[in-house]
């Protein structure tokens, strides 16, 4: 496994499959083509690339390793990518390891999130959530656009 690619299990049959941090498309299963969750990490240099230009709406956590809300928040942010395959890829920024895109976001606290749309900001909140907030909160944006 490459750093630009994580080994994820599919819900539906149990196999192993390699998601690249970018790629066109949807990530599906190998085996049975169930859509997977869509989680990469990213920093100034290949933003652009990971989030912006992919296709599903992407969910983006802006973190640092000293937060203790963003070690909270992180697993929760996982299980909504999970619920949500196919239709979010979560995206997650180490704002002190990418000092361009905190200042480019203009981020004041961490975590903040936000919800991109082919590149475009179309939400934007700060501070942990619950799971079940979270994807209630993704869900509803989501179902605003499509409107």
């Amino acid at each position: 496994m490459t750093a630009d690619s994580r080994t994820v299990v599919c819900d539906k049959c149990g196999r192993k499959n390699r998601v690249p941090a970018s790629a066109e498309g949807i990530p599906r299963c190998g085996n049975c083509k169930a859509s997977l969750p869509w989680i990469a990490d990213a920093g100034d240099d290949d933003f652009a690339e990971i989030a912006e230009k992919a296709t599903p709406f992407v969910l983006v956590d802006l973190w640092a390793t000293w937060c203790g809300p963003c070690r909270m928040v992180s697993p929760a942010l996982e299980q909504v990518a999970r619920e949500l395959a196919g239709k979010v890829k979560l995206v997650k920024v180490d704002i002190d390891q990418s000092p361009r895109l905190a200042q480019r976001f203009q981020v004041q606290a961490v975590p903040t999130l936000l919800l991109l749309d082919k590149g475009e900001v179309i939400a934007r909140q700060a501070g942990a959530a619950p799971a079940p907030a979270l994807r209630k909160w993704v869900e509803e944006t989501i179902a605003d656009r499509h409107r």
